[in-house]
């Protein structure tokens, strides 16, 4: 089975490529793409790879996200995330190849009670651009046969800015953040959302799904866990209280995010890890810095020295070598290291 994945220096395309090869794929059997690589709003551009490549399964993680900025750039985000997988689509239904399409909890208007969930046929009614540019992105894939949609919130991973990264880098030089605590949601760890990317690629069982970890929390909540082990306090505040002030453009949020995901079983798929279980094991989550040679991506191993002052007394996993060291590591050697504090 070949894949062809877009987004792939993003931090979900990452991983999809990371968890493809570890499965045994050959990388002779991925195509692994970014927006230099092919502009899915290039219709023409889009055929001639597609169907000179001819996937089995197409994994389309490339995506424009940046909500607030969406609210003024309109016309990109329309492009992006509606003709972008129209483009795919339309070349995957030449091939009959399978598409994943990754959408978010931004389609719903969170307004349902905090002790509920979305399920995947619940109607949808995005507030922001981003939201309805990403369902109307969905319609687009839904004219397939083969396809899934994959609806997930909150993600952080490996590579790209996300919400831990950004809580930590703050940390380094505020003794206090406000973190807003009136918005819910499950925040999603692009290994474990992954896997079950590929899980689903290899299967039949086709439609709609909600995938993210189990469990739910503000984000308050889930900074005052990334940030636990340091000398930075977490202050609560409203969503009113946070934007106070803010003469900047900002995109409505739903406060609650809560998707349900009884489908995945239903269909008698492997369901994603629970939450609370990452918490409970002390998995640093942005404990990340790793060289790629394949697909040619690097961070800045200033982040090591960061997160390894930050928690003296962690303890770094080496996959390429199965090595376990403190703090002297050969990082011409690494090909992905994870942290865990102990």
């Amino acid at each position: 089975m070949t894949y062809l994945v877009t987004g792939v220096k993003g931090q979900l395309g990452y991983d999809v490529v990371k968890e493809l090869k570890e499965r045994g794929v050959s990388y002779n059997d991925i195509l692994a793409l970014d927006y230099e690589d092919m502009d899915i709003t290039n219709k023409e551009q889009v055929d001639n790879i597609i169907l000179t490549y001819k996937p089995d399964v197409i994994i389309h993680c490339a995506a424009y996200t940046a909500v607030d900025k969406a609210e003024v750039d309109k016309v990109k985000c329309y492009d992006i995330n509606v003709n972008g997988p129209k483009n795919i689509a339309d070349a995957a239904e030449k091939i009959n190849a399978k598409m994943i399409y990754i959408s978010t909890d931004y389609v719903f208007d969170g307004s349902k009670p905090f002790d509920e969930t979305y399920k995947v046929d619940d109607k949808v009614n995005p507030q922001s651009i981003y939201g309805k540019t990403k369902f109307e992105g969905e319609e687009m894939v839904r004219k397939l046969d083969k396809h899934f949609i994959v609806r997930t919130s909150w993600v952080f991973g490996i590579n790209g800015n996300n919400f831990v990264k950004t809580m930590l880098k703050l940390s380094d030089n505020h003794d206090e953040l406000n973190v807003v605590s009136d918005q819910f949601g499950s925040p999603t760890y692009t290994v474990d959302l992954a896997k079950f990317l590929v899980d689903l690629a290899q299967s039949d069982k086709y439609g709609t799904y909600h995938a993210n970890n189990e469990g739910y929390c503000s984000w308050a909540d889930f900074a005052s866990y990334i940030l636990k082990d340091t000398n930075t306090k977490v202050n609560y505040v409203t969503t009113e209280e946070y934007y106070k002030g803010n003469t900047n453009v900002v995109a409505p949020r739903p406060f609650n995010s809560k998707l349900d995901r009884s489908k995945i079983k239903e269909n008698g798929l492997i369901d994603i890890e629970d939450l609370e279980k990452l918490i409970s094991d002390n998995t640093i989550l942005v404990s990340i810095a790793y060289v790629d040679s394949e697909l040619g991506i690097k961070q800045d191993i200033d982040t090591i020295s960061r997160i390894v002052k930050k928690y003296p007394k962690c303890y770094l996993h080496i996959d390429a070598t199965q090595a376990i060291g403190k703090i002297k590591v050969d990082f011409n050697n690494i090909d992905f290291l994870s942290m865990s504090a102990h």
